[in-house]
């Protein structure tokens, strides 16, 4: 790719070249671009799990589930947003393409129809359990290489393992 160069007038007359896209910061390596991909992927296939449990959670719990499942995907569709953008300001290219999610995700399918919500709770729980564990599992390679997008992951895992304890608080027992 070749850059074009502009002429920008400068006061008193003078003018100056700059290179247009002259981008000159970090540039994240194939491992680094590789790792962020799989967190992407993985926040898509959240946001859209728990919408397909959202509309369709039915039983004891309905009511609680139906909004707690909204803070779950509103999470998910941040930080994917999050996460591309930082892979934008890194040089890579993120893929959030259905083919690719679907074909990519660490993430089980959830199933099709109405859903008991609390099974609806175990499967919810493990979807956000498997996007955590996905962080968790390139953190430290991510850590290593830009600890910058590493806050950003920080920062996702404590919000989802926060809504995977509520959500599962819903069929706990008191431990004695």
């Amino acid at each position: 790719m070749t850059q074009q160069s502009i002429t920008v007038p400068q006061p008193a007359g003078d003018t100056q070249t700059h290179l247009e896209n002259a981008e000159h910061g970090f540039v994240a390596s194939k491992d680094l671009s590789d790792n962020l991909q799989k967190v992407l992927v993985d926040m898509i296939a959240l946001s859209l799990v728990g919408k397909q449990a959202h509309w369709n959670v039915v039983g004891s719990s309905f009511r609680s589930l139906h909004l707690n499942l909204d803070d779950v995907v509103a999470i998910a569709r941040d930080a994917s947003d999050e996460v591309a953008e930082r892979m934008r300001a890194l040089h890579a290219t993120p893929d959030g393409r259905p083919s690719v999610v679907a074909a990519r995700t660490s993430i089980a399918q959830f199933p099709q129809g109405e859903v008991d919500s609390h099974d609806a709770i175990d499967l919810v729980v493990a979807a956000v359990e498997s996007v955590t564990g996905t962080m968790r599992e390139v953190h430290d390679a991510v850590d290593k290489a830009d600890p910058t997008s590493a806050d950003i992951l920080h920062g996702y895992i404590q919000k989802l393992e926060q809504q995977a304890w509520f959500i599962s608080s819903e069929t706990r027992s008191p431990r004695n």
